[in-house]
C-alpha cells in the first residue's frame, strides 16, 4: 500500500555515547535524557524517528531504525 510509512526510532549506542546532550537540545519529542550522566537514553513512546538527533550527535552512536514489533 502506498502512503504507509513505517515506524522509526532512535537507537543509542550506549556503550559509546559521550553524553554530551546535544541530541537532548534538538529533540523536538523530549524523548531524549541524558542517564546520570553517563550516556543518552531513548524514549521508544515519545520518539518519532525523526532523526535530528542522529545528524547532531558528534559521537555518531545515534541510528535511526524501523520498528519491527
Amino acid at each position: 500500500m502506498a502512503g504507509i510509512r513505517k515506524k522509526k526510532r532512535a537507537y543509542i549506542e550506549e556503550k559509546d555515547c559521550v553524553a554530551c546532550g546535544c541530541c537532548v537540545k534538538v529533540c523536538p519529542m523530549k524523548a531524549i535524557q541524558v542517564y546520570r550522566g553517563l550516556y543518552a537514553q531513548v524514549d521508544a513512546d515519545k520518539c518519532v524517528g525523526c532523526g535530528k538527533c542522529a545528524k547532531e550527535c558528534p559521537a555518531t552512536v545515534i541510528e535511526i531504525r524501523e520498528v519491527t514489533a
